[in-house]
């Protein structure tokens, strides 16, 4: 599935959110089942498929790392947890470092150190995101997409780590209302 080419959005990286949220709508409308009430089973049943296509196309964009997958993979560079090459030591040590920090934070009933970390977890996210979107343009040659797959890489660990500070919040937020 090329999701750029099921929005008739451009394949870039620094897509604006707004322009997929507009094709988004405009083919659910136009594939809505209403429209097809009268048709037989098999055209309800494609329009029902072609919807269902437009909303997985529309969720893919919106998600930085799927996005960026959906680029690689139109280059034709294979992407995956096991294509990628491995991230350094130094890299893995600091996210290490901040799932321990996490931990302490957490453990602590530290609202404010798991929204630092949170912070500046969203600004690498930020860096690496814009150097994607830098490099990863409809007119990238595939020897220019494969130097960039560490950064894939990248945004898989920094959503990894933000969704555990969602789950450490939610937590901690279950722990709040029974005490209160």
């Amino acid at each position: 599935m090329d999701p750029f080419a099921i929005l008739g959005v451009e394949p870039t990286f620094a897509l604006d959110l707004k322009v997929v949220e507009k094709a988004h709508r405009d083919l659910s409308r136009a594939l809505h089942p209403d429209k097809y009430g009268s048709a037989g089973a098999s055209e309800r049943q494609m329009a029902l498929g072609k919807v269902i296509e437009v909303n997985e196309a529309a969720r893919a964009l919106k998600d930085p790392v799927r996005r960026a997958e959906a680029l690689f993979a139109r280059g034709g560079v294979p992407v995956g947890e096991t294509e990628e090459p491995k991230p350094t030591p130094d890299f893995l040590m600091d996210i290490l470092e901040q799932r321990e920090a996490l931990s302490d934070a957490s453990d602590a009933k530290d609202r404010s150190a798991i929204a630092k970390l949170a912070a500046s977890i969203r600004a690498r996210m930020k860096t690496a995101e814009e150097a994607l979107g830098s490099a990863l343009v409809p007119s990238a040659a595939v020897e220019s997409l494969r130097p960039q797959l560490p950064r894939l890489g990248e945004l898989r660990y920094y959503r990894r780590f933000l969704d555990e500070v969602q789950i450490q919040i939610d937590r901690l937020d279950g722990v709040d209302s029974r005490e209160a």
